[in-house]
């Protein structure tokens, strides 16, 4: 218990609440989605989903900061907090392109299918890729590259687009920028990590390595 309460600082407590806000996003935004298939938008659970979403992204800067001010920085929360943000992130994309937001007009209510599948083929591969770095140089360097940062502020964009209905710039638009971004970024890690296996001379076979 000792190691657990050691383990379990504010930074860390704040950074659970936000993943377990994520379910509760993600019912409101689908309760919200039938309630406009039926034709009578109950406007509170957009409200009450949007209130949720933007609290867990807010409570992101908030453990970061206690953790640093306070000295809080753990093992644990360094696997807790990517996978907060990130399931905070997917959770928002995925919700909203398997339900309508809108009841005016549709293609500012969801994503396209694509988009979603994108965003997680990516993140696949980032994963797969870190995975491989690990077994065979014994570590990974993940450099945050700028394409990747924009990325992820569009992604954030988009899922706003929707929630709060913007139109004065099509919805299509604004996807169309965040899956090109997200797109490059994966190519940027990619070669890097490419990059880093021929550091450690691992994508030159050996001449007794081939085959015969």
């Amino acid at each position: 218990m000792g190691i657990l309460d050691a383990a379990m600082t504010t930074a860390n407590k704040i950074t659970l609440v936000r993943i377990l806000m994520i379910p509760a996003f993600v019912l409101m935004a689908i309760y919200y989605g039938e309630s406009i298939k039926r034709g009578a938008p109950l406007e509170w659970q957009r409200y009450s989903a949007i209130v949720i979403f933007l609290a867990a992204a807010a409570s992101d800067g908030l453990d970061g900061y206690i953790a640093r001010r306070y000295n809080q920085k753990s093992a644990l929360g360094v696997i807790l907090d990517p996978i907060a943000d990130k399931g905070l992130l997917l959770s928002g994309i995925i919700t909203l392109s398997i339900t309508n937001w809108s009841h005016v007009d549709l293609q500012y209510g969801q994503f396209p299918t694509w988009f979603p599948v994108l965003v997680i083929s990516r993140d696949a591969v980032i994963l797969i890729g870190s995975a491989v770095l690990h077994i065979l140089n014994g570590h990974v360097r993940v450099r945050p590259a700028w394409t990747g940062k924009v990325a992820t502020v569009l992604q954030m964009t988009a899922i706003a687009w929707v929630m709060l209905q913007f139109r004065f710039i099509p919805l299509i638009y604004v996807v169309a920028a965040a899956g090109f971004f997200t797109f490059v970024s994966g190519v940027v890690y990619v070669t890097d990590g490419f990059r880093q296996l021929g550091a450690h001379g691992h994508t030159n076979p050996k001449p007794n390595d081939s085959l015969r």
